[in-house]
């Protein structure tokens, strides 16, 4: 794939949407550059209280600088407050106490865009200087049209919908007999022959039949199976309990662990309720490897709806409320990423 480059305020906002995968709101947006390179995205909550500022601003710095190679920064500020004239932007205070942290790590702030519900200007205008631009220009952006011609969107929010599962009762049925048969196996064998089917899947280019991903349901049921099949996703030959907590040194097949989350949404449509948290919670977890920590809540979230004794889902959710990153978004070798490139 080419890279493009970031030429003008468009350009960025457009990445970071498709990036996301949805449109930020009361929001903070950074990301690292390394000489003009594209590094890792964070998305965060702005502050919700005056006096948080430089707490909140170091613990933005300490995301930020697990991309080692970073040397500067730009970012984008989403808030419906509106810019009151003759005064500074809103959360002025947040992006001063970012500035000073930053810089004590040897990051420099190079750009800022403030985005409101309607347009987006520099973020270090002068007050009451009014050169803003309608936010619906980002659709003409160089960078949006190359991304729509990929396949890429951009949700409103980032909330999530399922597609609604389908014959619920005969499909649970279907299930519950695999698990029964799985039960029979050694542990191992049933592990083995669980690997196989995941892995002609994640190797094919269509949907696996229904009676296949019956099978495939049944095996996400036992812990044992389903930390193996997880391992499976990213195609590295290293050790799996490496593979899980994204600290490999070999880069994840970005595009074998996209499939895969295919393949889970297309089976959870063929599931029942009683079947679908360890779906819904592989499927988070992905979003997790990816850098997508919000929507990898959700789904935790809509797991334990399903189940809420779902011991998985619950643990995952809260490494995700400690700030725990991918180890693979570490590194911009191995992280998840558009091969974008700023002047």
């Amino acid at each position: 794939m080419n890279a493009l480059t970031i030429k003008d305020p468009a350009d960025l906002l457009s990445f970071i949407g498709h990036t996301l995968g949805f449109w930020p709101q009361e929001s903070l947006v950074c990301i690292t550059l390394d000489k003009g390179k594209v590094g890792a995205t964070l998305r965060i909550d702005l502050p919700r209280q005056a006096g948080t500022e430089l707490p909140y601003a170091r613990t933005v710095s300490s995301y930020l600088t697990t991309d080692t190679s970073a040397t500067s920064i730009v970012f984008a500020l989403y808030t419906s407050t509106h810019c009151e004239p003759g005064q500074p932007k809103p959360h002025a205070a947040t992006i001063a106490a970012l500035t000073g942290v930053l810089a004590e790590n040897g990051i420099t702030i190079r750009d800022g865009i403030f985005v409101s519900d309607e347009t987006y200007s520099p973020y270090d205008s002068e007050p009451g200087q009014d050169i803003s631009l309608p936010l619906s220009s980002t659709e003409y952006s160089r960078v949006n049209a190359e991304f729509i011609y990929r396949g890429s969107t951009i949700e409103p929010t980032n909330r999530i919908v399922l597609p609604a599962p389908s014959q619920e009762a005969a499909q649970a049925i279907a299930v519950e007999d695999h698990m029964a048969i799985i039960r029979a196996l050694p542990p191992g064998v049933a592990a083995e022959q669980a690997s196989q089917l995941w892995s002609t899947m994640l190797e094919s280019s269509d949907f696996p039949t229904d009676e296949d991903c019956a099978a495939l349901i049944a095996n996400f049921q036992f812990p044992h199976i389903r930390d193996r099949l997880m391992a499976d996703i990213p195609g590295i030959d290293e050790l799996p309990q490496h593979i899980l907590f994204a600290q490999t040194e070999t880069a994840p097949r970005w595009s074998r662990v996209e499939w895969a989350q295919q393949l889970l949404i297309h089976a959870y449509t063929r599931t029942s309720p009683q079947h679908a948290a360890p779906i819904l919670t592989t499927i988070g977890y992905i979003n997790w490897w990816e850098g997508r920590g919000p929507k990898a809540h959700q789904y935790m979230q809509l797991a334990l709806d399903t189940d809420p004794g779902y011991r998985f889902a619950r643990l995952t959710d809260q490494m995700l409320g400690a700030g725990i990153i991918a180890g693979w978004n570490t590194n911009k070798t191995t992280a998840y990423k558009t091969n974008l490139d700023s002047p």
